[in-house]
């Protein structure tokens, strides 16, 4: 099974947006950043209260958590989108 995926010849990926598009909708897309981010926030608030013992010192770390997160990725993602290594 796995060494099969190395022997079946695939056509070179030819990627754009049109094509991108038609696998999967951007509503998806935005659903699913958003459902891994709520999911994310859960965890750091679980693993807080745990460490903590203070369901409410949890839930200020969780709320600081989603914003940074947020605003890292998004820098992130810029700053990548400035570099043509791998394009």
């Amino acid at each position: 099974m796995i060494a099969d995926q190395f022997i079946i010849i695939k056509e070179p990926a030819n990627s754009n947006y049109n094509k991108d598009n038609a696998s999967e909708q951007p509503k998806r897309s935005i659903a699913k950043s958003i459902s891994w981010r709520a999911i994310g926030t859960l965890d750091t608030i679980i693993i807080s209260w745990i460490i903590t013992g203070t369901l409410s010192l949890a839930f200020s770390i969780g709320l600081v958590e989603l914003v940074t997160k947020m605003v890292l990725y998004f820098s992130h993602e810029r700053l990548w989108n400035t570099i043509k290594w791998g394009r």
